[in-house]
């Protein structure tokens, strides 16, 4: 017997597959299964994340519904998945939180840290609201750059630990000996595999979304969405070097780096989400995890928030809307901290861990 019913029903599955194996050559997943004969929590756990549900084991599968066997794997390690996410949360006390009111609580956290702004800026000079302000430093006409840094900072620092003690737990639950540190070939060859979405191909033909015909729309999405929040990062981090290093405050000119990075991130924050919005209303009710659809919908809301009000700042940023438009935006990256640890982010980290895993694993079977 498993901690929950649904890890119960992933081992049948497993063991149903391992007797098969005709889905060897789609995924890691299987290849990782085939090294088990047996599966505890944590091994569960470790194939569900390491699942990219391109669907095309259910639609291959001899034994998927209406079987009486009932084998499908992505909808199933789907579930596992979101409630691992629940399971290696840290702290405890706040896992879960963002299952099913996902959406609602990061929209109240962006309206509320948009609020504070607004009203900290009404408070010393209710003229900087929706006054122009241009050159350097006139973002900080709202708030000055220490308090911005500070709270931003804060809430930055916790995600980082959060998740760094999430992955932690995960890393140890999933076989990992304790202690054991990660070789840098099975590292590099994970990025690899992470930075190509490698196994969101089903075996080469493309993802199986709404019907049958499989495609690549959803690993063009994902890389839109991914690399999108990588250049919005870099950014950040250069225009921290800026200010810190060179002296120079925002907001920068068009073609300076900063702008250059952040905008075509802000570009991919736009444009994915929107893709994956409509593939997962889309997505076959038989492949899909309906309990985590509120998580799922708030992740890909609060990028798209991000990278439309980061857009929408850097047009109007010499008008009377920049005031607005700054906290709207900075009341939508706060609420993307804070909830990074606890909704569907934590997908991508776990998800690396397990590729981290998996090649360490060919690696001591070669």
């Amino acid at each position: 017997m498993h901690g929950t019913r649904i890890l119960d029903e992933a081992d049948r599955l497993m063991t149903v597959c391992n007797s098969c194996r005709y889905c060897e050559g789609l995924c890691a997943v299987f290849p990782a299964m085939e090294m088990r004969r047996a599966f505890s929590d944590g091994d569960l756990n470790y194939l569900a994340n390491l699942c990219h549900a391109c669907g095309a084991c259910y639609v291959d599968c001899q034994f998927s519904p209406p079987h009486e066997f009932n084998v499908n794997v992505p909808k199933t390690l789907a579930v596992a998945r979101a409630e691992s996410y629940a399971a290696y949360a840290w702290p405890r006390a706040l896992s879960g939180a963002f299952a099913r009111n996902g959406l609602v609580i990061s929209i109240t956290a962006a309206l509320s840290m948009a609020a504070f702004i607004l009203g900290f800026a009404a408070l010393n000079d209710r003229g900087v609201l929706f006054g122009v302000h241009t050159g350097p430093g006139a973002f900080y006409k709202l708030m000055p750059h220490n308090a911005m840094a500070a709270l931003f900072g804060a809430a930055f620092l916790y995600a980082i630990l959060a998740l760094a003690m999430s992955v932690r737990a995960f890393w140890r639950d999933i076989g990992a000996p304790i202690g054991d540190r990660a070789d840098g070939g099975s590292i590099f060859q994970a990025i690899r595999d992470a930075g190509e979405l490698r196994y969101l191909h089903g075996g080469g033909v493309g993802c199986y979304n709404e019907d049958d015909k499989p495609t690549d729309r959803r690993k063009l999405y994902h890389h839109l969405t991914f690399y999108g929040f990588i250049l919005c990062f870099a950014a950040t981090s250069v225009a921290t070097l800026y200010h810190y290093l060179l002296g120079r405050e925002a907001p920068y000119p068009w073609w300076d780096l900063p702008v250059v990075l952040g905008t075509l991130g802000g570009i991919g924050l736009i444009v994915g989400p929107i893709g994956l919005f409509a593939a997962k209303m889309r997505r076959d009710p038989a492949l899909l995890d309906e309990f985590s659809y509120g998580m799922d919908v708030a992740f890909i809301a609060m990028l798209f928030l991000t990278g439309l009000t980061g857009m929408l700042l850097l047009v109007l940023r010499e008008t009377a809307a920049m005031g607005p438009l700054l906290a709207l935006h900075l009341g939508a990256v706060f609420a993307l901290f804070i909830t990074m640890p606890y909704g569907k982010f934590v997908h991508g980290i776990y998800r690396f861990a397990a590729l981290v895993r998996y090649a360490q694993e060919r690696r001591t079977a070669a």
